[in-house]
């Protein structure tokens, strides 16, 4: 299916990023410019491994999960036995 741009904004940056990047023509520029984000996009860590890294820096730090259970004094504080 062809890629038609029709916003001269759009095309615009096209023309600039094939006149930066050296590409032969705006195809060549806006496959180079659509690979190198996806192979961007890709490199990015996901949501669980950020978090994972967060936790390891944690538990070496010492920090852990608190052991007490807070559900008593939750109770006590809403009047509840």
């Amino acid at each position: 299916m062809p890629l038609y741009i029709k916003d001269p904004d759009v095309d615009q940056l096209a023309e600039r990023f094939r006149a930066a990047s050296g590409a032969k023509n705006k195809t060549e520029a806006v496959r180079a410019a659509l690979l190198n984000s996806i192979a961007d996009l890709e490199k990015r860590e996901t949501l669980a491994e950020r978090v994972a890294k967060v936790q390891r820096k944690a538990a070496a730090a010492g920090l852990g999960p608190r052991k007490a259970d807070d559900k008593p004094f939750m109770d006590e504080l809403w009047g509840d036995s």
